[in-house]
């Protein structure tokens, strides 16, 4: 982790999820890009082309002055971290935020992304069609998403949900590294449906792969596999939950409202989304 990527529109969320990626640019003595996106307005035809000018510097000055003066408080949260020595860049830029923030990653290299979302409430929202949930759908690099419910006190325990697909294992090792930079704890969660595929040969070849590995294996029979996590991450005192994209559908199902309603009262711990 050297670049670390935090999109801002400047709210109490986005504030509350700046605390997380300061932590781990002190952990892994990483950069933080600020990104603050905005739109200019379609005007219309009949304004003179100078006209034109003078609006959007106008507009763009405004944006400016207020992403120096939104900086200007993010560093003194800085300050009350004692990340001084945290090294804070700053982007700001006109239109889409999932395209900047594209475009940002490419042209910076940056390997990681801390972003604020609704939080328990609004998890299905969240996952199901707003800028966060097209971050973690279109972005190649992990996205760790924080809700407004989230109070930072260190990472001491991350959980990963697998459906012990091959393509999992890479995941897990991400989650490995990310968790040795923080000595935190991973325990690696499958719920087992009574339609599993799954065979105790497998459970063994993965935890033969991982022997030297400090991960603990978790394999939980139930047919409710989102009361299992919830439980499981309340249980375990789980402060981050990271959890494999497959593919949007994914979230989907998993977010569904019935699973909405029982996470709201439990789940105001961030999410790291790592993809395929």
């Amino acid at each position: 982790m050297k670049k670390i990527v935090f999109p801002t529109d400047f709210s109490e969320v986005a504030t509350n999820a700046f605390r997380y990626a300061l932590e781990l640019a002190k952990q892994y003595h990483a950069e933080i890009i600020l990104l603050h996106t905005y739109e200019l307005p379609i005007v219309d035809h009949q304004f003179a082309p100078q006209n034109y000018k003078t609006l959007f510097d106008s507009l763009e000055l405004i944006n400016f002055d207020r992403f120096k003066e939104e900086a200007a408080k993010l560093k003194e949260i800085v300050v009350k971290h004692k990340a001084e020595k945290v090294r804070l860049s700053h982007a700001l830029r006109d239109g889409d935020l999932v395209f900047n923030l594209k475009e940002l990653i490419r042209e910076e290299q940056a390997d990681f992304v801390v972003m604020g979302t609704a939080g328990a409430s609004g998890w299905s929202e969240y996952f199901l069609g707003t800028n966060t949930t097209e971050a973690i759908s279109n972005l190649n690099v992990p996205v760790l998403s924080v809700p407004k419910e989230a109070t930072f006190t260190g990472i001491e325990t991350i959980a990963f949900t697998t459906r012990f697909r091959e393509k999992d294992k890479k995941a897990l090792q991400e989650v490995l590294h990310l968790a040795k930079g923080l000595q935190a704890k991973v325990k690696c969660l499958y719920v087992e449906t009574q339609d599993t595929d799954n065979t105790p040969a497998t459970y063994e070849d993965w935890k033969s792969h991982f022997a030297l590995e400090p991960v603990q294996f978790h394999i939980i029979p139930n047919d409710d596999v989102e009361a299992t996590i919830t439980d499981f991450i309340s249980g375990n005192n789980v402060d981050v939950l990271a959890m494999m994209t497959y593919k949007k559908g994914f979230f989907a199902q998993l977010f569904a409202q019935s699973f909405t309603e029982k996470m709201a009262n439990h789940l105001s711990i961030p999410v790291l989304a790592l993809h395929e």
